[in-house]
């Protein structure tokens, strides 16, 4: 019976029937295939190499320098495992350099995002002028730290400064911003937001310019006012840029070093961890293989940060 059935079945071009079709064999490369393949090899293979070279391997170098006992320009090294790490949490400075870190960088971060959000709704008016005011806004971001820390610098000076003077015309002392450990931090920071403005202010300008018109003519008909318009729609449907800002910004933050270096030579009030890691290593210490644990723990905190945003901060997003 069993034998009849299996013959009324319908055969397959390989003769077996229907109901158990041979297995399908894989194909192999085509030379297409194989052309393809080994051009993305060439195209990839350069790019790979480099990130390997200049990126992977000093970070892996920096780990390893984390676990020595190792003094810049000594020829000798002492591993010391995480002896490096337990210093750093149980020292005293660690929580004032943790803390002037996470204030730098929230003030900096939402300093230039809001001002930025702000000034890009003022540039996407049709009005004369705004393709130089674009230029000019965007101008400070790509400036030389260094060169935008020097006139700031001169501009706070509470000695002979630009503000200084303008106090004294008005019958003012000038705040000490170099000497004043808070001040200084507050200094750094509004110069920092000055110069990362334009970037927050152009791509906001992007992201409004490429929002639905039809949208925002059918709310406008049905009566809703600017601010209704831009809380209801315009803000949400920016969202994909606030999160590329929220993390462009944030990284960039806690990576800010040339201002620092420039406005507060001997980082008071002002050491950052990326500041802290540059004193241990090239200031009056030269502990590099304290100073490659501090870095660590900067890397650990942006892996960490970004893994977060990445995985809860996504979903307020609306890409549609």
């Amino acid at each position: 019976m069993t034998r009849q059935l299996t013959s009324r079945l319908p055969a397959t071009r390989d003769g077996g029937p229907a109901g158990n079709p041979a297995p399908v064999r894989r194909k192999r490369w085509s030379a297409r295939s194989r052309r393809d393949f080994f051009v993305f090899l060439a195209l990839a293979l350069p790019n790979i190499l480099l990130i390997s070279v200049f990126t992977y391997m000093p970070l892996i170098n920096n780990v390893y320098y984390s676990t020595l006992n190792w003094t810049l320009g000594s020829a000798n090294a002492t591993v010391v495992g995480l002896e490096n790490y337990v210093t750093f949490f149980t020292s005293r400075d660690a929580s004032k350099v943790l803390g002037t870190t996470a204030v730098f960088t929230v003030a900096t971060m939402g300093g230039s995002m809001l001002l930025g959000l702000l000034l890009a709704l003022a540039l996407n008016s049709k009005v004369r002028g705004t393709t130089f005011a674009r230029s000019a806004v965007f101008a400070p971001y790509v400036l030389s730290g260094v060169g935008v820390g020097l006139v700031w610098l001169f501009i706070f000076d509470p000695g002979y400064g630009v503000l200084s003077w303008i106090l004294r015309g008005l019958g003012q002392q000038s705040p000490q911003w170099i000497n004043d450990p808070q001040l200084s931090l507050v200094m750094v920071i509004i110069v920092y937001v000055w110069k990362n403005l334009g970037y927050c202010a152009v791509v906001y300008l992007a992201g409004l310019q490429s929002l639905p018109q039809d949208v925002m003519e059918a709310a406008s008909l049905d009566g809703a006012n600017g601010f209704k318009r831009f809380m209801g729609i315009s803000l949400p449907l920016l969202s994909p840029t606030t999160f590329f800002l929220l993390i462009t910004t944030m990284i960039s933050s806690l990576q800010a070093f040339d201002l620092i270096r420039i406005m507060t030579p001997l980082g008071s009030g002002t050491s950052t961890l990326i500041y802290e890691a540059y004193l241990q290593a090239f200031g009056a210490y030269n502990r590099a293989g304290y100073s490659a644990a501090i870095s660590v723990v900067l890397f650990a905190i942006l892996l960490v940060i970004t893994v977060l945003q990445l995985r809860f901060a996504e979903r307020k997003v609306h890409y549609s």
